[in-house]
């Protein structure tokens, strides 16, 4: 009788919000950079094994959460002219595909939903690598850039200067720095 080939094992992972940022940067007058970030995020990602090539990936950020370092600012992305956290208290992302690109490298595709409205996206992706903390836990470090059109996701809010100059861009840059916990 043949030895049937070991199936591999189901992983969960979870987002270490002590160690992982989610940011975004978007223009300014078209001169500077804003950068915001959100405070208050969960995720989680399924692996077969300790390879992350077609990992299952769901995260939501709370809009409620959401910080530009200036009160007036963050208060005016939380209303109804941008993310309207009081009828849409989190935007969501749910992978559709995790493919290898390269040695340390992945492309993230998946559904974005902001608004209630949801646009398939596309994140690239780095491994930083796997180590075990001080405390026995398995880390994993990924860093994920991408670009979306604000506008696309009901974020339509517009202001022009008087010289005629947009005030904020329509596209925006998403940079998340995360780190995973292997679950037990």
């Amino acid at each position: 009788m043949e030895a049937q080939p070991a199936t591999a094992t189901t992983i969960s992972w979870a987002i270490d919000p002590m160690h992982s940022e989610i940011q975004f940067k978007v223009k300014h007058l078209v001169i500077s950079t804003v950068t915001g970030s959100f405070g208050q995020f969960e995720g989680q990602v399924e692996t077969v094994g300790d390879d992350f090539t077609d990992a299952k990936i769901s995260f939501s950020a709370d809009i409620s959460s959401i910080s530009t370092g200036q009160e007036q600012r963050d208060g005016h992305l939380k209303s109804a002219d941008f993310f309207d956290a009081e009828n849409f208290p989190k935007l969501t992302f749910t992978s559709t595909s995790f493919t290898k690109t390269g040695d340390d490298t992945y492309n993230l595709t998946g559904d974005l939903t902001i608004r209630d409205i949801t646009k398939p996206v596309t994140l690239k992706v780095e491994h930083g690598g796997q180590m075990q903390d001080f405390y026995g836990q398995t880390k994993a470090g990924f860093e994920l850039v991408g670009n979306i059109k604000r506008k696309e996701f009901g974020l339509t809010w517009d202001g022009v200067t008087e010289a005629g100059g947009v005030v904020v861009s329509d596209d925006v840059k998403l940079v998340m720095n995360i780190q995973l916990t292997k679950q037990a």
